[in-house]
């Protein structure tokens, strides 16, 4: 049996190319990069390469860049430490409500930390309105956090252009850039960012590792308390194998990006075409082409994600029924509810992510399967009735 990874947003393998930079860091140095003597001085020196690496990518200065435990971390960071720092001067944050739940899920806690929250509206395909955006700001607003691209329909927000929005108000602008990384060119200071979450584990870095960017002279507090480890910001062991996997990952993003895009384009194109062609009720969530390279996401009507889910896995398919922080809960995607997806079709929503080892034989094989399995549960169905538009 074939088996099929299409599930690339949730996670993603460490290429052999990472994993070879990170495995003399397990067992040989293994130093504490904050030990004062030789061994920890020779991870100390690794971490720095790794955060270079990072500043380069994102085209921010190399003290710009601490370490986290993954994007929730960092998310979480960026909100609450923005608004305990500057709540005196406003308690007032823009969102929209298609956000990832790092935050979405801090905001609703902030909220009964006396913040006030506004959360914007999207359009049919996942987008803000950059008049909503300027509409909503007030004399008390302190931050505007809008991710890069959506992690369950895939569309790309207009992140430059709110940043611009952002700067004339002197406001701060954070982006949860998770899935960003690998997909398109991320410029912190072309695009006007004062504040970047990212996660290692979604462009082929292990899990358990991130970054928050912070730009040089914005005032924040702490979030995790301890150590003096990254400058005494955020406290934590250095996780240096993980460090150094995300570190030379993220090279590997940026130098590959034209040509990973280029092949994703094709397989997501290819495969959004045969579903379209040869499965009729469906719908293709988010925006056709100013989407993610490797996203797609279907609802099918008549039937649950959850079954066809479970069905691909049978045949050795890996996919999503949303987000994967979210995929267990029975609840209609927030996401897909808030593009004005029904109910019941978001019920029947599934998200194929294409990576780097996929190809046009898997397109063709996860959309033939896909086709009998679909006939198969509609014929199941009791609320399918043929011929129905």
């Amino acid at each position: 049996m074939n088996r099929i990874y299409l599930d690339h947003a949730a996670t993603t393998y460490v290429t052999d190319e990472v994993f070879n930079e990170m495995k003399p860091f397990f067992c040989d140095i293994f130093g504490n990069p904050n030990s004062q003597h030789s061994f920890g001085q020779e991870t100390a020196k690794v971490v720095d390469i790794a955060r270079e690496r990072v500043s380069k990518a994102l085209n921010c200065k190399f003290n710009e860049v601490y370490f986290t435990s993954g994007g929730t971390e960092s998310d979480n960071w960026a909100l609450k430490g923005i608004f305990n720092a500057h709540k005196n001067k406003g308690n007032h944050i823009i969102t929209s409500v298609i956000e990832h739940p790092a935050v979405y899920n801090a905001c609703k806690q902030l909220e009964k930390m006396g913040a006030e929250i506004t959360y914007l509206p999207v359009d049919e395909y996942g987008k803000i309105s950059l008049t909503d955006l300027e509409n909503a700001i007030t004399d008390k607003t302190i931050l505007i956090s809008i991710m890069s691209a959506n992690n369950e329909v895939g569309t790309i927000q207009p992140v430059k252009e709110i940043g611009e929005i952002a700067k004339k108000h002197k406001i701060y602008f954070h982006t949860d850039a998770v899935q960003a990384i690998g997909a398109f060119n991320i410029d912190v200071k072309e695009m006007n960012i004062d504040l970047l979450s990212l996660s290692g584990h979604k462009f082929y870095a292990p899990k358990g590792v991130g970054v928050l960017y912070i730009k040089n002279g914005i005032k924040i507090d702490k979030l995790n308390i301890g150590g003096g480890q990254e400058r005494s910001m955020r406290g934590g062991t250095t996780n240096v194998p993980a460090i150094v996997g995300l570190g030379k990952a993220i090279e590997i993003a940026v130098r590959d990006l034209k040509e990973n895009n280029e092949k994703n384009i094709k397989l997501r194109d290819a495969f959004i075409e045969k579903v379209e062609k040869e499965i009729p009720d469906v719908k293709l969530n988010g925006h056709r082409t100013d989407r993610l390279s490797n996203n797609v996401n279907f609802s099918f009507k008549f039937i649950e994600g959850e079954s066809i889910l479970f069905s691909l896995d049978l045949k050795g398919i890996a996919v999503s029924s949303g987000s994967a922080c979210s995929s267990g809960s029975l609840e209609p995607s927030r996401v897909l509810l808030a593009i004005g997806v029904p109910i019941g079709l978001a019920h029947g929503s599934i998200r194929f992510t294409f990576g780097k080892r996929n190809n046009m034989q898997d397109v063709d094989y996860v959309a033939n399967e896909l086709k009998q399995i679909v006939e198969k549960l509609r014929f199941m169905s009791p609320i399918y009735q043929k011929g129905e538009n």
